[in-house]
């Protein structure tokens, strides 16, 4: 993974917490929120209802149904980029052109890749009540396609307790830490 600085001088800094369903994305990007005091947005409140039901009746979500739902998180990002704001975005973001589109929001975006144990990601999954069953971890991980060498970001390990894994992300953007 590509560390920052920013690749254009001053450009805001948006960060993608990214992952699989279970692996706290949600958690550490409101985290990050509390401690930054960046714009945050949930990305499964911008899917569309049909996304949302095909997921609750167990059915895996396909590119034809996520590109619409990506364009938009794209433009909610490229609009606070045109006034400067830095974000902090939670989208699963599991395929490298689903994270190209959602760079697109921003030159200074960055993925935070919360990635772990299956067992961990299940246990999780079956505590929570969310609109995607535990049925469907196996074909969001058949789909994750993990960061690039050359895409900026940082892979957290989901064993982390959520103060360290967020200091870990503020460390390595360099932002200061005893805020």
């Amino acid at each position: 993974m590509t560390p920052l600085p920013d690749p254009v001088p001053g450009a805001p800094v948006h960060l993608v917490v990214m992952g699989v369903s279970g692996c706290g994305k949600s958690t550490i990007a409101r985290a990050l929120h509390e401690r930054l005091g960046w714009e945050y947005a949930e990305g499964d409140s911008y899917h569309p209802q049909a996304n949302i039901d095909k997921m609750a009746g167990g059915r895996p979500l396909v590119d034809e149904d996520r590109w619409p739902w990506l364009r938009i998180l794209a433009d909610w990002t490229a609009e606070r980029d045109a006034r400067g704001e830095p974000t902090i975005l939670a989208c699963s973001a599991l395929r490298r052109a689903y994270r190209e589109m959602l760079r697109e929001g921003g030159a200074g975006t960055y993925f935070v890749h919360m990635h772990g144990d299956k067992g961990l990601l299940l246990e999780r999954m079956e505590s929570r009540e969310h609109f995607m069953p535990p049925t469907l971890l196996e074909s969001q991980l058949d789909t994750l396609e993990m960061l690039a060498p050359d895409e900026r970001g940082i892979v957290v390990d989901i064993a982390n307790p959520v103060e360290r894994a967020v200091r870990m992300v503020m460390a390595q953007l360099d932002l200061d830490l005893t805020g």
